[in-house]
């Protein structure tokens, strides 16, 4: 398969992390994994931007407290009713955290102008599936169920997540489908990891020196699920669900220098085939891993806003003339 052309951002990163001598995370142990990735953030991403609220909290888990914090954007009234995000980190199910993705979750509290919830589940191997799936069906619950309290629009919430957390959150929204959850207003996927039930030669492309590669995966998936039958569950593998009819209108977005790149654009392909609404965004010069890369991908900023609008969309064509109104009455 010829490869398209490298993003010259991209092409700056890969020679710099040679130059430093990184390691693919393949190479290093769970816990080495998790201090490379907190180490690179600071170095990949600029500094978070502040919003009126970012307030920490658990909600009760299966298996114990999971992590939480709430945005609320910058300038807006703390008794605003607003939508909301509830946005599920990446990191292979081995790292990521609340501070991984806080920077990215402010932008979009934001831009958008709603609410974002970010959930911290646990993480494999100490953890392997399905307890992240758990984690967020039970944040999810809370969330949904507590909507009032949180000053959250209860009619209008949506899910998303990036990698390992696009794949959580098409489960979350294949469960609401189902009527096991309530069902989110909106997907926001980008480059999910929704297939695990593959070797190493069925994830492609696998161009040099990214941060990300096919071996990359097969560790964050031997890791996740080292029951090989788990990696045909639809709650690890969601592209393996049944039917996707009846799903939630999503934004898919892939990247054409990432191993995940043919599952995610199946993934969205299959969405339109069910007759679901979807825009696939497909970016052919750019890595996995980049929306968050802002301090040295250009584009990151304009694919967060991008997400920003696209979830703003949502909202403002669900939002009823009576909606406003008892939203106006309830503050």
């Amino acid at each position: 398969m010829d490869l398209a052309a490298v993003h010259p951002d991209v092409e700056a990163l890969i020679a710099a992390a040679k130059a430093a001598g990184s390691k693919p995370f393949e190479a290093l142990s769970p816990p080495e994994a998790r201090v490379a990735a907190a180490a690179r953030r600071v170095v990949l991403q600029l500094p978070p931007e502040p919003v009126s609220e970012a307030s920490d909290g658990v909600i009760d888990g299966p298996a114990g407290p999971v992590a939480t914090r709430l945005y609320r954007p910058a300038g807006e009234p703390a008794e605003t009713v607003l939508p909301c995000l509830v946005y599920i980190h990446g990191g292979g199910w081995v790292f990521g955290d609340l501070e991984s993705h806080d920077a990215l979750c402010r932008r979009l509290a934001n831009q958008a102008r709603c609410c974002v919830v970010s959930v911290h589940y646990r993480l494999a191997p100490e953890h392997p599936f399905p307890a992240a799936v758990e984690d967020c069906v039970a944040a999810w619950k809370a969330i949904t169920s507590g909507a009032r309290a949180l000053r959250i629009d209860a009619t209008r919430i949506a899910i998303g997540g990036d990698s390992a957390g696009g794949a959580l959150a098409a489960a979350i929204a294949l469960m609401g489908r189902d009527g096991d959850l309530a069902a989110p207003l909106h997907q926001t996927l980008i480059y999910p990891a929704v297939d695990l039930d593959q070797d190493l030669e069925g994830y492609g492309p696998n161009s040099p020196g990214m941060m990300i590669s096919g071996a990359t995966m097969i560790y964050f998936r031997d890791h996740y699920t080292p029951r090989s039958a788990d990696r045909r569950d639809w709650r690890a593998s969601p592209l393996k669900a049944e039917s996707f009819a009846g799903l939630a209108p999503a934004l898919v977005i892939t990247c054409g220098h990432d191993p995940l790149s043919v599952e995610g654009s199946a993934f969205a392909r299959r969405l339109a085939e069910a007759d679901v609404r979807v825009t696939h965004l497909h970016l052919s010069d750019q890595t996995h891993g980049m929306i968050t890369m802002t301090r040295v991908i250009r584009t990151a900023i304009g694919l967060q806003d991008y997400v920003a609008a696209a979830l703003r969309e949502a909202f403002e064509a669900f939002e009823a003339p009576i909606g406003k109104e008892a939203r106006s009455n309830e503050g």
